[in-house]
C-alpha cells in the first residue's frame, strides 16, 4: 500500500494565522486569555474546526494562533462573538506588536 492510499483530498477550509509579540512580563496572563478564546471558539462555534495557540521558537514572547474554519463566513462570524470582543479588549495592555492577520486555504491532502 502506498502512502497515497492513506490520504483523502484536501477539505476546503479557511486557515487564519494571527501573530503577536507580548509585552515583557505579560506572557502568562496573555496566554490565559488566548486559551480562553481558543476554548470558547471550539466549544461555541460549529464553524471553528481547530484553534491552536503556539509559542514562537524565534522570539521568547512570540505567540501565534493557528485557526481553521469551515469557510471565510465561519471566520467572519467568529469575529462577531463576545469571546473575541473580550480577547481584543486586553490586547493593548498585553501586546507589544500585533502582526497583520494572514489567511490561507488548505491545499494538501488530509491523512485518513
Amino acid at each position: 500500500m502506498t502512502q497515497q492510499a492513506h490520504l483523502r483530498p484536501a477539505i476546503p477550509v479557511f486557515v487564519v494565522l494571527a501573530e503577536f509579540v507580548v509585552k515583557e512580563g505579560m506572557l502568562e496572563v496573555f496566554l490565559a486569555h488566548a486559551f480562553d478564546d481558543a476554548q470558547s471558539s471550539l466549544a461555541k462555534e460549529p464553524g471553528c474546526l481547530q484553534f491552536d495557540v503556539l509559542r514562537s521558537s524565534d522570539h521568547p514572547n512570540g505567540v501565534l494562533f493557528y485557526e481553521v474554519y469551515q469557510s471565510r463566513q465561519a471566520f467572519e462570524e467568529h469575529l462577531k462573538t463576545p469571546h473575541v470582543d473580550k480577547f481584543r479588549a486586553i490586547l493593548s495592555e498585553h501586546v507589544q506588536v500585533e502582526r497583520p492577520v494572514r489567511t490561507l486555504q488548505r491545499l494538501s491532502p488530509v491523512p485518513t
